[in-house]
């Protein structure tokens, strides 16, 4: 499946229309195009690898903001329906499952298969 990727930043609005299967929040993009959050550049090469096989589930990754609007207690994403508190996050969509930063790396593709 491709992977699809919000507007950097989303918008609540824009991230409750999504149709995949999995949410995958992450840093945004500085203006040299690379992600602020070290634990996203650690397992990014993995996210594109597991959602954009062929036979892997169809996943979406949304954009949190700058360090700055994500540290921010009032970042939409850290509210209902969300309660993200982490970058990087994974939602299964079906049933709120979710894995958060390291857990990525060690658990993604057997949380897929679940």
């Amino acid at each position: 499946m491709p992977l699809q990727e919000s507007p950097d930043p989303a918008t609540p609005a824009w991230a409750q229309d999504v149709k995949s299967e999995y949410l995958i929040f992450f840093s945004s993009r500085g203006e040299s195009g690379k992600l602020w959050c070290p634990d996203c550049v650690a397992v990014e090469d993995l996210v594109k690898q597991t959602f954009e096989s062929v036979e892997g589930p169809s996943g979406t990754i949304v954009y949190v903001g700058q360090r700055s609007e994500w540290k921010t207690p009032s970042n939409p994403f850290r509210s209902q329906p969300w309660n993200v508190q982490s970058v990087p996050t994974v939602v299964r969509i079906r049933d709120g499952a979710r894995l958060v930063e390291q857990e990525l790396g060690e658990k993604l593709e057997s949380f897929i298969r679940e």
